[in-house]
């Protein structure tokens, strides 16, 4: 099984970029972190970070046929990205979304989020967690669907 972990703009920014909401955590730590669990759970995967719409897009359409799940944390694209919802849409490659923050409780503008229409769960405010949570969902849901 081989998941696909995306991360988009500004998540590499984690531990510098407002830490009071993101933590202290830095994107390292998350890589870290996900590399482990995979291990750990016995899952390949591959991560990829961009602060560009069109790579995320291309990323999504280049793991069609190659990759069983998709973990994506889109940052802002959540909020604005009809184009990367499409993208999921193409492959077909079940996906959650995460999000390190509790989106809920946060500024208005980021209670859209065009990825959930896609996504088989969205799992938000559970700091770096939240990727574990989201990889462990996908394989129990990939071994059901299978």
């Amino acid at each position: 099984m081989k998941l696909l972990i995306i991360n988009g703009p500004n998540i590499n920014m984690l531990g510098i970029r407002e830490p009071g909401i993101y933590g202290k955590q830095t994107y390292n730590d998350l890589i870290s972190l996900v590399n482990e669990h995979a291990e750990k759970i016995g899952v390949d995967i591959e991560c990829y970070q961009s602060n560009h719409e069109g790579c995320l897009v291309d990323k999504i359409q280049e793991a069609y046929g190659k990759i069983d799940g998709i973990v994506i944390n889109p940052g802002a694209y959540t909020h604005t990205s009809v184009a990367i919802l499409d993208a999921v849409k193409a492959v077909s490659i079940p996906t959650v979304e995460v999000h390190i923050s509790d989106v809920p409780s946060r500024e208005e503008f980021r209670q859209i989020s065009y990825i959930r229409l896609a996504a088989v769960k969205t799992i938000t405010g559970h700091g770096l967690n939240g990727y574990v949570e989201a990889m462990d969902y996908l394989t129990e849901y990939l071994k059901n669907e299978g």
